[in-house]
């Protein structure tokens, strides 16, 4: 491992105390991680961006629209879900990364985004249903994530969006997309909840049985360092020791702020580094655990599958429920009845929420929408 001098290590100590101490709750902290990627973004002349193709005629019921699944280029994706979602978004991904959109065709209007990649090797409540933990090769064909199931907004408070993303997910059609472009035998769909313990209710709640809730993750991460920070404490690290980090590297980020904690850690000492792992140990309160949920597509033998016992599928009973047209009216019944809900009680949000550097969007009345959505 290269060093710091003390010095040197002090001043990153400073930077990382610096940075998480203006953070008591994970909103705030994804609201600064936000901003830095926004501010990163070009910005279109009003009318002529992407939000333009959003979805925003909220006088049509959920009974008069006609839905598309697609794939999108790289750019329009990345822009788009930059331009929708609380979240900040990952542009350069290792692994498998499909990236669709929902889009309402008599409108021509995008009313949501999904990105699939390959599962996170280790996760505890995927570990407990399997009986173990998968062996890894067999597993990549298996199995796919659900990085990213974001609506656009208001759409998904209208029309209960997040359902209707999240069950597009779990079809056949989405699996044969998948099977055909990364020669896979896709049998199960897994995701994770955005927010986990600082919120009772998720968009995933309620979906049997497409998803279903399997327990929650581990948290037990250090979070990123975000924007201008971030870039002055590499450069300065960079500036001492080199490159320390090959620039091609996977979870490049995610690398260098581990080396810089290690470097530190290495060259501090005494109540220095006492400070030092406090603020680390404080920085992974700011993470949560999150809930964990999987879909089998109607395949009833699908554990055996993804445990390399066997390649050949099983259809349950309920298979033919996760085509894309039995999933849409599923959720065209249940949105219709919130739309004319909300209607009822003049409760509809009309006003196209996209985030820009001096968005007002507030993250906590992001969090709590899926509570009042499942009301």
């Amino acid at each position: 491992m290269q060093t710091l001098s003390r010095e040197e290590a002090q001043y990153c100590a400073d930077t990382f105390s610096n940075y998480f101490d203006q953070f008591t709750r994970i909103d705030e902290y994804m609201r600064d991680q936000k901003m830095a990627q926004i501010d990163s973004i070009p910005q279109s002349l009003p009318g002529m961006g992407f939000d333009a193709d959003m979805f925003d005629d909220f006088t049509m019921s959920p009974e008069d629209m006609d839905l598309e699944v697609l794939e999108l280029d790289n750019h329009t994706w990345d822009t788009c879900i930059n331009m929708i979602s609380s979240h900040s978004n990952m542009v350069s991904i290792p692994g498998k990364a499909l990236k669709l959109a929902v889009k309402e065709k008599k409108t021509n209007k995008f009313v949501g985004f999904m990105r699939f990649g390959s599962p996170v090797i280790n996760m505890k409540p995927r570990n407990q249903l399997l009986g173990n933990v998968p062996e890894l090769v067999n597993f990549n064909k298996t199995a796919i994530m659900g990085f990213v199931i974001v609506p656009t907004q208001p759409f998904g408070y209208n029309y209960l969006g997040g359902k209707l993303l999240a069950a597009l997910c779990c079809s056949h059609e989405v699996r044969e997309k998948l099977n055909k472009k990364y020669g896979m035998n896709l049998c199960m769909f897994e995701t994770t909840s955005l927010y986990g313990s600082s919120k009772a209710a998720s968009q995933y709640d309620g979906m049997k049985p497409m998803l279903r809730n399997r327990g929650l993750t581990d948290s037990d991460f250090i979070p990123m360092i975000h924007g201008k920070p971030f870039k002055d404490l590499l450069n300065y690290v960079e500036d001492k020791i080199g490159v320390f980090i090959k620039p091609d590297a996977s979870s490049r980020k995610l690398k260098i702020i581990n080396a810089i904690i290690g470097m530190i850690k290495k060259t501090l000492d005494g109540d220095d580094l006492d400070k030092f792992k406090t603020t680390i140990t404080n920085a992974k309160k700011l993470t949560e655990r999150k809930r964990y949920y999987v879909s089998n597509y109607g395949i009833e033998n699908y554990i055996d599958i993804v445990n390399g016992k066997t390649n050949e599928i099983v259809k349950a009973p309920n298979f033919d429920r996760y085509y894309s047209a039995e999933l849409i009216e599923w959720w065209r019944k249940n949105a219709t009845k919130r739309y004319n809900k909300l209607k009822e009680q003049d409760r509809l949000r009309n006003d196209l929420e996209v985030w820009t550097p001096d968005s007002n969007i507030d993250i906590i009345d992001i969090i709590q929408l899926v509570n009042i959505i499942l009301n």
